[in-house]
């Protein structure tokens, strides 16, 4: 059974930065697609980013693009999301997914971020 899971959430000040990670494990992590989502009230999740399995392919939402840059490690079967000069819009649950491609998606829990003053 397949499992992602999100860490390096926190509270930090507008123009600030953090850096969450997501471990996959009991797949096979260099073949996934790996995405982040916000979770937005009233919207669902919002997709922020995402990366091709060998790090070639990247998108970001236009919110972020210049802010935010996501990466992965596969050696690691981990992927980032580093996160600068945060806005207060950027807070909300971010959720990692992995995908097997044409099987199945695995969601974490999500990890926290507040941007407040």
């Amino acid at each position: 059974q397949g499992q992602v899971v999100e860490s390096g959430g926190g509270s930090v000040q507008p123009g600030g930065s953090l850096r969450l990670s997501c471990v996959g494990s009991g797949f096979d992590f260099s073949t996934s697609p790996m995405f982040w989502y916000r979770g937005v009230p009233g919207q669902g999740r919002v997709l922020v980013a995402e990366i091709g399995s060998t790090g070639e392919d990247e998108n970001y939402a236009d919110s972020v693009k210049g802010r935010f840059t996501i990466s992965r490690d596969n050696a690691k079967n981990t992927a980032y999301l580093q996160m600068n000069n945060l806005k207060l819009e950027d807070t909300g649950v971010y959720y990692c997914k992995g995908r097997v491609v044409g099987v199945v998606d695995y969601w974490g829990q999500g990890t926290r971020v507040t941007v407040s003053s």
